[in-house]
C-alpha cells in the first residue's frame, strides 16, 4: 500500500515506542492520530513534532477501559481526517507480578491488563474496519510481545493477554481478508519505555543477558517493521519477533 497521505491511528502514541512508530509513519508521508490515555500534553507534543515533519497530526484521547471511548476515537479521527487507513494497537498495560505470587494476581489487575491489552485492540479493530472497507482496504498492526509465545514476562496476566493478541492477529486476518491486512510485531525487552519502567531491575537484567545479541530490542527496528507491514500487499496473519535473539517461534 502506498503510504503517502494515508491516515493512521497509533494508540499509546505518546509512549516510548508509540512515538517512534508515529514518527516512522510520518516520515513515510502518513498523517497521524496520536492516541493517548491521560497525558494530553505529551501527546500534543508528539503531534507537533510530527507536524514538523510535514504531515497532519492531532492528539486524540481514549481511555481503553471504556468501550464507548474506543468507538468514539474511530468516529473522531475519521471526522477530522476524512479517512482511516492504518491502525497500530500499541497501547498496553503491565504490572510486575512474579508467576509464583498468585495471591498478588487479583481480579482487578487481571481485568485491567486483559481489557487494555486484548479486549481494547479487538474493539478498535471492529471500530475502524468499516471505514477501511469503505475506502477499499487498510492495514492493522498489533504490538504484541514475546511473552505471548512462552510462559514468561512481567506477569501471568500480561503473558496471557499477549498470547491472546497474537491469536487475535491471525483471527482478524481471516475475518478481514482480502481488503484489510492484519499483522503483529512482538518485541522483547525494550529500554526507555513506560512498560519497562514497571519491571524489576532483575527482570530487565536477565532479559538482556539471555539474548543472543546481548542487548535490548531496538525501538527503531520495531517502528521500521510496522511501516513495512503497512506497505505490504502480500503478508497477513503474521507476527514478527524483534528481541535481539531470545525467542524463536
Amino acid at each position: 500500500m502506498e503510504l503517502k497521505d494515508k491516515v493512521a491511528i497509533v494508540t499509546g502514541g505518546n509512549g516510548g515506542l508509540g512515538r517512534r512508530i508515529a514518527a516512522a509513519l510520518a516520515r513515510a508521508g502518513v498523517h497521524v492520530a496520536v492516541g493517548y490515555g491521560s497525558n494530553r500534553e505529551s501527546a500534543a507534543e508528539v503531534a507537533q513534532g510530527l507536524a514538523d515533519l510535514g504531515v497532519k497530526a492531532e492528539a486524540f484521547g481514549c481511555d481503553l477501559q471504556h468501550s464507548e471511548q474506543i468507538a468514539g476515537i474511530a468516529r473522531d479521527v475519521e471526522a477530522h481526517f476524512g479517512r482511516i487507513d492504518i491502525l497500530v494497537n500499541d497501547a498496553a498495560f503491565n504490572k510486575a507480578i512474579a508467576f509464583q505470587d498468585l495471591d498478588a494476581l487479583d481480579l482487578e489487575i487481571w481485568n485491567k491488563i486483559l481489557t487494555t491489552n486484548l479486549t481494547a485492540p479487538m474493539l478498535l479493530i471492529k471500530a475502524v474496519a468499516p471505514a477501511m472497507r469503505r475506502q477499499g482496504g487498510g492495514r492493522i498492526v498489533n504490538i504484541t510481545s514475546v511473552a505471548g509465545f512462552q510462559p514468561q514476562g512481567s506477569s501471568i496476566a500480561y503473558a496471557v493477554s499477549k498470547a491472546g493478541l497474537n491469536h487475535l492477529t491471525k483471527c482478524m486476518a481471516v475475518a478481514l481478508a482480502p481488503d484489510i491486512l492484519v499483522n503483529g510485531v512482538a518485541p522483547g525487552l525494550m529500554e526507555g519505555t513506560r512498560m519497562t519502567e514497571r519491571l524489576t531491575a532483575e527482570h530487565v537484567k536477565r532479559a538482556t543477558a539471555n539474548s543472543l545479541l546481548g542487548k535490548a530490542a531496538s525501538k527503531e527496528d520495531i517502528a521500521a517493521q510496522v511501516v513495512v507491514m503497512c506497505q505490504t500487499d502480500t503478508m497477513t496473519g503474521q507476527t514478527a519477533v524483534i528481541d535481539a535473539g531470545r525467542v524463536f517461534h
